[in-house]
């Protein structure tokens, strides 16, 4: 006999609510502004400094602010109307953009050689982390009040292709504009791209859904969202492959030296290089979207995380510029199944009311790591060399996967995510 109550799976079911569709195009715009930002950003200040360590501190100059704050904005987050706050993050965002625009076009770090002469961009990059902070739990959780709880999957999927999408033509559109144009035209568009991302996420319809009265103090209101996710061992699992898979296997911020002196394709193969990633993410992400979910999420999860770790060793030692094209592709495929399954398992085994700060946990883990791991690729860059460091970090990450898997056997026997929580 069949089951009348299965319904016919509908890829696109997240994506007929209106308001996620202006905030997928807030998401989609914001993500290629930001992607075009970090390519000129990164090649002007390798082209002052010739250091790889100035490009670590990219990344640690955003991620200070971004970790100092990201507790406290998760707070925020569930007590403050949502929409609100990420306006007001995506306004300070805008100013960012047309600051950088403001530097490049006053021609700051010209004829000037070593740290001093990018100290401005340092300036405003460390700004943005603060915007960024308060954006990440505030805008995700909200996302998540557009669409019903059954949808999660298929929005999260969608929402990742988005964002993939994205950083596809960001780095590709960057370093196009960079090495044709100037670094003003491309700041001119990374500013333009960033008002309409803000733009459309005034558009979205949001009616705040009734908060409760904070439990005590800010501190107190902090650690239960810390404690939320300690007793969720399956989360915290999927936490800590995602950060040390990419605070020990990132490659990205060491592209530019890549580009520069291993594979010699200059800003525009930079671009391609930055690309690549999330150009094997946006295949990923459009076909998990329209599959069902994973009925063994778990193994899925580890199995990607450790081909994100392999194609980053076999891009430490590859000369050939479409053998490392490829493999960075295969890494983002890898990296979309990992984002997938745990924004997944965020989202329904989280709380409503908890959403903003376990969130805000989650920023800390995820949100960071790519640019504490950036740091960490420059410093280890500096002190073992470039090729040495990422091949190192690539075997590091794989480590990782065996230890969570082996720690964590409830993460590695995880089925289908389906559980959802009581909002009490």
């Amino acid at each position: 006999m069949k089951d009348s109550t299965r319904q016919p799976h509908d890829p696109y079911a997240s994506l007929r609510i209106p308001s996620y569709r202006w905030f997928i195009l807030s998401t989609f715009t914001m993500t290629l502004a930001a992607q075009i930002q970090g390519v000129v950003v990164a090649w002007q200040i390798y082209d002052v400094t010739h250091d790889p360590l100035s490009l670590g501190l990219i990344g640690l100059a955003e991620a200070l602010p971004y970790v100092g704050v990201a507790l406290f904005a998760g707070h925020v987050a569930d007590r403050q109307n949502r929409r609100r706050v990420s306006l007001v993050s995506l306004a300070l965002l805008v100013f960012c953009s047309a600051s950088l625009l403001a530097l490049s076009l006053a021609g700051a770090g010209q004829g000037r050689t070593g740290f001093h002469g990018v100290l401005p961009y340092y300036a405003v990059i460390f700004l943005s982390g603060i915007a960024r902070s308060f954006l990440q739990p505030a805008r995700q959780a909200l996302g998540a009040e557009l669409v019903p709880r059954e949808l999660y999957p298929n929005a999260v999927a969608w929402r990742s292709s988005t964002w993939q999408t994205g950083a596809v033509a960001g780095p590709a559109l960057g370093g196009l504009l960079y090495g044709f144009t100037s670094p003003a035209t491309a700041y001119a568009v990374d500013a333009t791209l960033m008002v309409v991302a803000l733009v459309s996420f005034a558009t979205i319809a949001y009616v705040p859904r009734a908060t409760r009265k904070a439990e005590g103090s800010v501190g107190e209101s902090l650690r239960t969202g810390i404690r939320f996710v300690l007793r969720e061992p399956v989360l915290l699992g999927a936490m800590t492959l995602d950060l040390f898979s990419v605070l020990l296997g990132g490659a990205e911020a060491l592209l530019p030296v890549f580009a520069d002196q291993i594979l010699k394709v200059g800003p525009q193969g930079l671009g391609v290089l930055r690309a690549a990633p999330a150009a094997g993410a946006t295949l990923m992400s459009i076909y998990l979207a329209h599959r069902r979910p994973f009925r063994h999420a778990g193994r899925a999860l580890l199995n990607a995380v450790a081909l994100f770790a392999l194609c980053i060793i076999g891009f430490g030692v590859s000369r050939s510029f479409g053998v490392s094209l490829t493999l960075l592709a295969i890494s983002g495929m890898a990296d979309n199944v990992s984002v997938v399954v745990r924004s997944t398992l965020l989202q329904v085994l989280t709380p409503e009311h908890l959403l903003g700060r376990v969130s805000s946990v989650n920023a800390i883990f995820i949100g960071s790591s790519n640019e504490l791991g950036a740091f960490e690729s420059g410093v280890a860059a500096r002190l073992l060399g470039t090729v040495t460091s990422v091949v190192l970090g690539g075997v590091a990450s794989l480590s990782v996967v065996g230890l969570v898997a082996a720690k964590i056997p409830s993460l590695r026997r995880l089925g289908a995510i389906e559980r959802v929580p009581e909002s009490a």
